[in-house]
């Protein structure tokens, strides 16, 4: 709305808001807005920057439930969600502690060959070799 009025100052703000059926209250309220944030968003922005360095400080790890519990132990009156939020708009994610499949290197399957397949040992047992009258 106000890039229309700004895109075409001779026709004046009152005529087109009145056209437009937009109290002027209104308008001005968002020409405010545009210079000066409300407290929300102030307070977002003072949330994220320290977000930010509890996230640094923690070496990139801490996800969201465990930066609101240092903003917590703080003494920083904040809602989960509300972090979870400015994270995501921060770009801000933790590493999830995921285990790897570790696979034991020596478990029954051989040597690895030149070409990346498993050598059979002489000691593997396979369903072939069993007679057939045992199972």
């Amino acid at each position: 709305m106000t890039a229309l009025v700004d895109e075409h100052p001779h026709l004046g703000v009152e005529p087109v808001l009145r056209e437009l059926n937009i109290p002027s209250t209104t308008y001005y309220r968002w020409r405010q807005a545009e210079t000066e944030p409300c407290e929300r968003h102030r307070r977002d922005a003072e949330l994220t920057s320290r977000i930010r360095q509890v996230h640094d400080e923690s070496g990139g790890i801490y996800g969201s439930p465990r930066v609101h519990a240092v903003l917590k132990r703080e003494g920083t009156r904040v809602g989960r969600k509300r972090v979870e939020r400015l994270m995501r708009q921060a770009g801000l994610a933790g590493i999830s502690p995921r285990r790897s499949m570790r696979f034991p290197q020596d478990a029954g399957m051989g040597d690895r060959g030149s070409d990346g397949s498993y050598e059979r040992s002489p000691d593997d047992a396979c369903a072939e070799e069993v007679p057939a009258g045992v199972a």
